[in-house]
Protein backbone atom coordinates (compact mmCIF):
# COMPACT_ATOMS: atom_id res chain seq x y z
CA UNK A 1 0.00 0.00 0.00
CA UNK A 2 1.40 3.19 -0.73
CA UNK A 3 2.03 5.38 2.49
CA UNK A 4 0.04 9.01 1.62
CA UNK A 5 2.55 11.98 1.25
CA UNK A 6 1.63 15.71 2.74
CA UNK A 7 4.69 18.00 1.56
CA UNK A 8 4.23 21.88 3.99
CA UNK A 9 6.12 23.90 2.29
CA UNK A 10 6.88 27.68 2.90
CA UNK A 11 10.12 29.97 4.00
CA UNK A 12 11.89 29.88 6.92
CA UNK A 13 9.49 31.08 10.35
CA UNK A 14 6.54 30.43 8.09
CA UNK A 15 5.16 28.97 10.65
CA UNK A 16 5.57 25.04 9.10
CA UNK A 17 6.53 23.44 12.31
CA UNK A 18 3.75 24.91 14.43
CA UNK A 19 1.14 24.02 12.01
CA UNK A 20 2.30 20.42 11.49
CA UNK A 21 2.35 20.08 15.54
CA UNK A 22 -1.02 20.71 14.81
CA UNK A 23 -2.33 18.10 12.96
CA UNK A 24 -0.54 15.69 14.24
CA UNK A 25 -1.83 16.26 17.21
CA UNK A 26 -5.47 16.07 16.27
CA UNK A 27 -7.47 13.26 16.97
CA UNK A 28 -9.15 13.52 13.57
CA UNK A 29 -5.79 13.04 11.96
CA UNK A 30 -3.51 10.71 14.15
CA UNK A 31 -5.04 7.51 15.31
CA UNK A 32 -2.20 5.60 16.39
CA UNK A 33 -0.35 5.39 12.54
CA UNK A 34 3.07 5.66 12.81
CA UNK A 35 4.36 8.71 10.75
CA UNK A 36 7.47 9.15 9.04
CA UNK A 37 8.38 13.29 9.44
CA UNK A 38 11.06 14.19 6.95
CA UNK A 39 12.61 17.78 8.43
CA UNK A 40 14.64 19.69 5.73
CA UNK A 41 15.21 22.93 8.05
CA UNK A 42 15.01 23.59 11.70
CA UNK A 43 12.93 26.78 12.60
CA UNK A 44 12.55 28.39 15.85
CA UNK A 45 10.16 25.74 17.12
CA UNK A 46 11.52 22.06 17.47
CA UNK A 47 10.23 18.91 18.01
CA UNK A 48 10.74 17.23 21.55
CA UNK A 49 10.96 13.50 22.34
CA UNK A 50 8.01 14.05 24.31
CA UNK A 51 5.85 14.82 21.16
CA UNK A 52 7.24 12.68 18.87
CA UNK A 53 6.62 9.62 21.07
CA UNK A 54 3.13 10.28 22.18
CA UNK A 55 2.27 10.49 18.56
CA UNK A 56 4.19 7.80 17.07
CA UNK A 57 6.17 9.95 14.67
CA UNK A 58 9.58 9.20 13.66
CA UNK A 59 11.81 12.13 12.71
CA UNK A 60 14.32 12.09 10.22
CA UNK A 61 16.87 15.39 9.34
CA UNK A 62 17.82 16.26 6.29
CA UNK A 63 20.44 19.32 6.08
CA UNK A 64 21.20 19.81 2.59
CA UNK A 65 19.09 19.49 -0.66
CA UNK A 66 21.85 16.86 -1.93
CA UNK A 67 20.93 14.40 0.62
CA UNK A 68 17.28 14.92 -0.22
CA UNK A 69 17.44 11.86 -2.82
CA UNK A 70 15.00 9.15 -3.98
CA UNK A 71 17.25 6.28 -2.87
CA UNK A 72 17.68 7.93 0.53
CA UNK A 73 13.84 8.37 0.76
CA UNK A 74 12.96 4.90 -0.31
CA UNK A 75 15.49 3.43 2.85
CA UNK A 76 13.70 5.56 4.98
CA UNK A 77 10.01 4.04 4.00
CA UNK A 78 11.51 0.58 4.21
CA UNK A 79 13.28 0.88 7.72
CA UNK A 80 10.22 2.61 8.91
CA UNK A 81 6.97 1.07 7.30
CA UNK A 82 5.25 4.31 7.96
CA UNK A 83 1.50 5.05 7.69
CA UNK A 84 1.97 7.99 6.19
CA UNK A 85 4.57 10.53 5.72
CA UNK A 86 5.08 14.22 5.87
CA UNK A 87 7.59 16.22 4.23
CA UNK A 88 8.57 19.98 5.72
CA UNK A 89 10.46 20.82 3.12
CA UNK A 90 12.88 23.84 3.17
CA UNK A 91 10.96 27.24 1.06
CA UNK A 92 14.32 28.13 -0.74
CA UNK A 93 14.92 24.06 -2.26
CA UNK A 94 12.80 23.08 -5.85
CA UNK A 95 9.64 21.88 -5.07
CA UNK A 96 8.74 20.85 -8.21
CA UNK A 97 12.09 19.22 -9.10
CA UNK A 98 11.38 17.50 -5.58
CA UNK A 99 7.77 16.19 -6.45
CA UNK A 100 8.41 15.03 -10.21
CA UNK A 101 12.01 13.78 -10.01
CA UNK A 102 12.65 13.25 -6.17
CA UNK A 103 9.51 11.68 -4.55
CA UNK A 104 9.33 8.28 -4.94
CA UNK A 105 7.16 6.55 -6.94
CA UNK A 106 5.40 4.18 -3.99
CA UNK A 107 4.45 7.45 -2.06
CA UNK A 108 0.52 8.74 -3.02
CA UNK A 109 0.76 12.72 -3.13
CA UNK A 110 -2.13 13.53 -0.90
CA UNK A 111 -1.54 17.22 -0.35
CA UNK A 112 0.71 20.05 -0.49
CA UNK A 113 0.23 22.51 2.51
CA UNK A 114 1.77 26.17 2.14
CA UNK A 115 2.39 27.95 4.88
CA UNK A 116 2.55 31.72 4.81
CA UNK A 117 3.58 34.58 7.19
CA UNK A 118 1.23 37.07 6.74
CA UNK A 119 2.83 40.35 7.74
CA UNK A 120 5.90 39.24 5.79
CA UNK A 121 4.69 38.33 2.66
CA UNK A 122 4.94 41.66 1.02
CA UNK A 123 8.36 41.77 1.21
CA UNK A 124 9.32 38.49 0.43
CA UNK A 125 7.17 38.87 -2.70
CA UNK A 126 8.86 41.64 -3.68
CA UNK A 127 12.34 39.75 -3.05
CA UNK A 128 11.32 36.10 -3.65
CA UNK A 129 9.02 36.71 -5.76
CA UNK A 130 9.50 33.38 -8.00
CA UNK A 131 10.41 31.19 -5.33
CA UNK A 132 7.10 32.31 -3.06
CA UNK A 133 5.23 31.93 -6.27
CA UNK A 134 6.02 28.48 -6.47
CA UNK A 135 4.30 28.12 -3.28
CA UNK A 136 1.44 29.70 -3.95
CA UNK A 137 1.24 28.00 -7.29
CA UNK A 138 1.63 24.48 -5.72
CA UNK A 139 -0.18 24.01 -2.87
CA UNK A 140 -3.65 22.37 -2.43
CA UNK A 141 -4.25 24.28 0.89
CA UNK A 142 -2.59 27.60 1.76
CA UNK A 143 -2.86 29.36 5.28
CA UNK A 144 -1.69 32.68 5.46
CA UNK A 145 -0.89 33.11 9.35
CA UNK A 146 0.00 36.13 12.14
CA UNK A 147 -2.57 38.09 9.49
CA UNK A 148 -3.53 41.71 11.16
CA UNK A 149 -6.70 43.06 9.50
CA UNK A 150 -3.90 45.10 7.70
CA UNK A 151 -2.54 42.76 6.13
CA UNK A 152 -6.13 41.29 5.09
CA UNK A 153 -6.82 43.85 3.16
CA UNK A 154 -3.42 43.66 1.21
CA UNK A 155 -4.06 39.81 0.35
CA UNK A 156 -6.84 40.54 -1.06
CA UNK A 157 -6.25 43.48 -3.06
CA UNK A 158 -3.47 41.23 -4.41
CA UNK A 159 -6.13 38.93 -5.46
CA UNK A 160 -4.09 35.85 -4.49
CA UNK A 161 -6.90 33.48 -5.78
CA UNK A 162 -5.89 34.36 -8.86
CA UNK A 163 -2.18 33.02 -8.60
CA UNK A 164 -3.79 29.29 -7.78
CA UNK A 165 -7.98 29.30 -8.27
CA UNK A 166 -7.87 25.07 -7.40
CA UNK A 167 -6.14 25.70 -3.98
CA UNK A 168 -8.26 26.34 -0.66
CA UNK A 169 -6.77 29.96 0.84
CA UNK A 170 -7.41 30.78 4.58
CA UNK A 171 -6.25 33.66 6.64
CA UNK A 172 -5.38 33.12 9.75
CA UNK A 173 -5.11 36.21 12.65
CA UNK A 174 -2.86 36.16 15.67
CA UNK A 175 -5.41 34.58 18.13
CA UNK A 176 -6.03 31.74 15.85
CA UNK A 177 -9.19 32.77 14.32
CA UNK A 178 -9.66 31.26 10.80
CA UNK A 179 -11.09 33.34 7.87
CA UNK A 180 -11.60 31.33 4.01
CA UNK A 181 -10.35 33.58 1.52
CA UNK A 182 -13.45 33.64 0.03
CA UNK A 183 -15.72 35.48 2.52
CA UNK A 184 -14.80 39.12 2.03
CA UNK A 185 -14.74 39.14 -1.91
CA UNK A 186 -17.58 41.14 -3.60
CA UNK A 187 -18.00 40.15 -7.12
CA UNK A 188 -18.42 43.27 -9.73
CA UNK A 189 -21.06 42.02 -11.36
CA UNK A 190 -24.65 40.84 -11.16
CA UNK A 191 -24.19 36.22 -10.64
CA UNK A 192 -28.12 36.59 -10.61
CA UNK A 193 -28.93 38.71 -13.94
CA UNK A 194 -30.04 36.55 -16.68
CA UNK A 195 -27.21 38.02 -18.89
CA UNK A 196 -24.22 38.30 -16.53
CA UNK A 197 -21.86 41.15 -18.00
CA UNK A 198 -18.29 40.96 -17.33
CA UNK A 199 -16.61 44.00 -17.86
CA UNK A 200 -13.26 44.30 -19.69
CA UNK A 201 -11.86 45.39 -16.19
CA UNK A 202 -13.16 42.67 -13.99
CA UNK A 203 -12.55 39.80 -16.68
CA UNK A 204 -9.73 38.56 -14.25
CA UNK A 205 -11.84 38.48 -11.14
CA UNK A 206 -14.23 36.19 -12.77
CA UNK A 207 -12.07 33.96 -14.47
CA UNK A 208 -10.43 33.19 -10.58
CA UNK A 209 -14.30 32.98 -9.29
CA UNK A 210 -15.46 30.69 -12.22
CA UNK A 211 -12.12 28.49 -11.69
CA UNK A 212 -12.22 27.75 -8.20
CA UNK A 213 -16.49 27.82 -7.91
CA UNK A 214 -17.20 26.48 -11.26
CA UNK A 215 -20.61 25.66 -9.59
CA UNK A 216 -21.76 28.73 -8.84
CA UNK A 217 -22.11 29.46 -12.51
CA UNK A 218 -23.37 26.61 -13.98
CA UNK A 219 -26.41 27.33 -16.45
CA UNK A 220 -25.67 30.86 -16.59
CA UNK A 221 -25.22 33.19 -19.65
CA UNK A 222 -22.44 35.32 -19.83
CA UNK A 223 -21.30 38.33 -21.83
CA UNK A 224 -17.53 39.21 -22.38
CA UNK A 225 -14.83 40.84 -24.32
CA UNK A 226 -12.02 38.32 -25.09
CA UNK A 227 -8.89 37.66 -27.47
CA UNK A 228 -9.64 33.87 -29.31
CA UNK A 229 -7.15 31.40 -29.62
CA UNK A 230 -7.65 28.36 -32.02
CA UNK A 231 -5.92 25.90 -30.64
CA UNK A 232 -5.30 22.17 -32.02
CA UNK A 233 -5.22 20.98 -28.45
CA UNK A 234 -9.02 20.79 -29.08
CA UNK A 235 -11.14 19.32 -31.16
CA UNK A 236 -12.34 21.05 -34.73
CA UNK A 237 -14.90 23.38 -33.85
CA UNK A 238 -13.81 24.57 -30.45
CA UNK A 239 -12.09 27.93 -29.18
CA UNK A 240 -10.69 29.49 -26.25
CA UNK A 241 -11.62 32.96 -25.90
CA UNK A 242 -9.94 34.32 -22.65
CA UNK A 243 -6.86 37.59 -21.58
CA UNK A 244 -3.80 37.35 -21.13
CA UNK A 245 -3.04 37.57 -17.46
CA UNK A 246 -0.08 39.24 -15.09
CA UNK A 247 -0.60 36.51 -12.30
CA UNK A 248 2.45 36.73 -10.41
CA UNK A 249 4.58 39.53 -12.11
CA UNK A 250 5.81 41.02 -15.31
CA UNK A 251 7.59 37.78 -16.05
CA UNK A 252 4.91 35.51 -15.48
CA UNK A 253 1.61 36.28 -18.09
CA UNK A 254 -0.04 33.86 -19.02
CA UNK A 255 -3.19 33.09 -21.07
CA UNK A 256 -6.57 32.32 -18.91
CA UNK A 257 -9.62 31.52 -20.76
CA UNK A 258 -12.35 28.68 -21.16
CA UNK A 259 -12.80 25.80 -23.82
CA UNK A 260 -16.32 27.18 -25.82
CA UNK A 261 -17.56 24.94 -28.35
CA UNK A 262 -18.79 26.79 -31.39
CA UNK A 263 -21.19 23.42 -32.31
CA UNK A 264 -19.90 24.80 -36.07
CA UNK A 265 -22.37 27.61 -36.15
CA UNK A 266 -20.14 30.63 -36.41
CA UNK A 267 -17.15 30.01 -39.03
CA UNK A 268 -14.75 32.24 -39.66
CA UNK A 269 -13.27 32.87 -36.33
CA UNK A 270 -9.75 34.16 -36.52
CA UNK A 271 -6.96 33.11 -34.28
CA UNK A 272 -5.99 35.61 -31.33
CA UNK A 273 -8.43 37.70 -33.14
CA UNK A 274 -10.63 40.14 -30.63
CA UNK A 275 -14.49 39.52 -30.54
CA UNK A 276 -17.53 40.03 -27.97
CA UNK A 277 -18.28 36.68 -26.88
CA UNK A 278 -21.67 35.34 -25.36
CA UNK A 279 -22.03 32.18 -23.90
CA UNK A 280 -23.82 29.44 -22.26
CA UNK A 281 -21.92 27.74 -19.24
CA UNK A 282 -22.32 24.16 -18.26
CA UNK A 283 -19.64 22.09 -16.10
CA UNK A 284 -18.03 19.18 -17.93
CA UNK A 285 -14.76 17.24 -17.14
CA UNK A 286 -12.09 18.18 -19.59
CA UNK A 287 -8.15 16.33 -20.51
CA UNK A 288 -7.41 20.01 -20.11
CA UNK A 289 -8.77 20.96 -17.18
CA UNK A 290 -7.63 17.80 -15.25
CA UNK A 291 -11.63 17.60 -14.12
CA UNK A 292 -14.37 19.49 -14.08
CA UNK A 293 -14.36 22.81 -14.95
CA UNK A 294 -16.62 25.84 -16.75
CA UNK A 295 -17.51 24.76 -20.41
CA UNK A 296 -18.94 27.66 -23.05
CA UNK A 297 -21.40 27.30 -25.16
CA UNK A 298 -21.09 29.51 -27.95
CA UNK A 299 -24.52 31.62 -28.17
CA UNK A 300 -23.10 34.44 -30.23
CA UNK A 301 -19.84 36.31 -31.35
CA UNK A 302 -19.06 40.07 -33.00
CA UNK A 303 -15.62 41.26 -33.80
CA UNK A 304 -14.28 43.86 -31.46
CA UNK A 305 -11.86 46.70 -30.58
CA UNK A 306 -8.95 45.29 -28.08
CA UNK A 307 -10.05 46.55 -24.64
CA UNK A 308 -8.24 49.79 -23.18
CA UNK A 309 -5.85 47.43 -20.99
CA UNK A 310 -5.66 44.26 -23.02
CA UNK A 311 -3.39 42.79 -20.13
CA UNK A 312 -5.49 41.95 -17.04
CA UNK A 313 -3.90 42.77 -13.84
CA UNK A 314 -5.11 41.82 -10.29
CA UNK A 315 -3.77 43.84 -8.07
Amino acid sequence: MKPPAYIFTGLLESGKTSFIKEVLSDPNFTLDEKTLLIRCEEGIEEYDEAFLEKYNVVLVDVEDEEELSTAALIRATEEEKPDRVIVEFNGMWDLAHFVDEVMPHHWELYQIVASVCGPTFELYSNNLGPRMFEHITSADLIVFNRCTQKDKDYLHSRNIRAMNPRATIFLDDVDGNSEDYRDNMEMPFDIDADEIDIGDEDFGLWYVDASSDPEKYDDKTVHFKARVLVTPQLPEGWIVPGRHGMVCCADDIQFLGFACNTHGKFPGIQNKGWYTITAHIHIEELAQYKGAGPVLDLLAVEPSDPPKEEVVYFN
